[in-house]
């Protein structure tokens, strides 16, 4: 393929984020509960800090020195918007971990009109979009003390995210993400069942659940959930730092050592999968990892089929897993990239239908606004109609889209 062929396809983007405008949950929740719910306040940063994986902001009062951003407030929860938050249309030299206002933002960040014309400066059809605020499976209202009201708050996140940012004004072009209440897997049962009612073809989980006090995968607990996803086809769909801890080696390291290592959680939560028996027990279950990238798959598949062949019977999964993990991966795990040239040039170990295309906008990894530049780079050494399953078919299949890559149900069922 010419790197430079005109017809390099019409992206669809499995991860993407939103950045919820202020009024999601005071629009949405029950009027007594609006005092406690998320909002936002405009104050200075005290004090912020990210290293060892941890992000440590402090609110300062109003009066006090120090820049001044937008927060959100929830309970006791005082979270900034930063620049990593919205990065694309900035420098990458000029990108600090700094608080900042709406109105500082890219408005392609927060607005679906504004989106969609990013999209298309970017060679993007379609995007399936991760939260901000609640973080990446919701855990902002896991962690909540009161869970009657993280409840009321993760399906007024939901019907914002499939009523509004996947509604009309989407024209099919935004793809939902819904959110469940990790708390109780009978209740994230209905709450997939409910979305998945409306169309709802794709639901966060967290990469590794333990780290967040809540039960692994290699339990029953989760299996209430597990199975609604199996009867509805609803992916679950884990990004990195899902499990509120980011890769990292010592309380002291820089950021840059957890930005070159984030695969790693995908890396350890992809063999609990595999080694769990869960793709067994539940045959259309799906899973797939966003911007974990995927040149580190073929190593992990190739030892843990060792691992399943000679070292099963001492190893705890010979009751539960009956088939190599490779076979496993194959039927049921989907690696997402941006930027792999790696990972590309060893697709054969990997498999071309597990491997999905994203370009992480508008964070600071982004490929935006040349995302089409860096596939056609990258692809350049694949024939046309494996590249056309990486960016857009592969995608289609697994997000029940149309054969033009829309999501047919924008709009939302009120």
């Amino acid at each position: 393929m010419d790197t430079h062929d005109s017809t390099f396809p019409l992206i669809i983007s499995v991860d993407d984020h939103t950045v919820e405008p202020a009024d999601v949950w005071q629009d949405r929740l029950p009027r007594q509960y609006r005092g406690a719910g998320p909002r936002i306040v405009r104050a200075p940063v005290k004090e912020m800090t990210f290293l060892g994986g941890r992000f440590r902001p402090v609110m300062g009062e109003a009066g006090d020195d120090g820049p001044v951003g937008d927060w959100w407030v929830y309970e006791e929860l005082r979270r900034p918007l930063t620049r990593l938050d919205t990065a694309v249309g900035y420098d990458r030299d000029e990108i600090r971990l700094e608080v900042i206002t709406y109105e500082q933002m890219r408005p392609g960040s927060y607005d679906v009109t504004a989106r969609l014309a990013d999209m298309d400066v970017n060679h993007v059809q379609s995007a399936l979009c991760f939260p901000t605020f609640p973080r990446f499976c919701g855990q902002t209202f896991t962690e909540a003390k009161d869970h009657e009201l993280g409840l009321l708050c993760v399906r007024a996140y939901n019907d914002w995210m499939v009523e509004e940012w996947c509604g009309p004004k989407a024209r099919g072009r935004l793809i939902p993400l819904t959110l469940i209440p990790l708390w109780d897997a009978e209740l994230a049962a209905a709450e997939v069942r409910r979305n998945a009612a409306r169309g709802v073809r794709a639901v966060a989980f967290s990469e590794i659940p333990p780290h967040l006090g809540l039960p692994s995968v290699h339990t029953d607990d989760w299996d209430p959930f597990l199975a609604a996803c199996d009867e509805t086809g609803t992916v679950v769909a884990m990004h990195i730092g899902s499990s509120s801890r980011m890769p990292s080696t010592s309380a002291d390291a820089p950021p840059a050592v957890g930005s070159t290592i984030t695969y790693a959680n995908c890396c350890f939560s992809m063999v609990d999968w595999l080694m769990s028996g869960k793709f067994e027990r539940f045959p259309n279950l799906k899973v797939m990892y966003a911007e974990g990238q995927i040149g580190w798959i073929p190593y992990i598949l190739e030892r843990a089929d060792v691992v399943w062949e000679e070292n099963r019977g001492w190893g705890g999964v010979a009751d539960k897993v009956h088939r190599p993990p490779s076979e496993l991966f194959a039927e049921h795990v989907y690696g997402c990239f941006f930027d792999d040239a790696f990972g590309l040039r060893n697709l054969d170990s990997i498999g071309v239908g597990n491997v999905l295309y994203e370009t992480d906008y508008p964070h600071s990894d982004s490929t935006w606004p040349k995302s089409r530049e860096v596939g056609e780079a990258q692809m350049g050494h694949l024939e046309p109609d494996v590249v056309e399953r990486i960016v857009r078919g592969n995608a289609i299949d697994l997000l029940g889209l149309t054969a033009e890559g829309l999501w047919p149900g924008a709009g939302g069922a009120r």
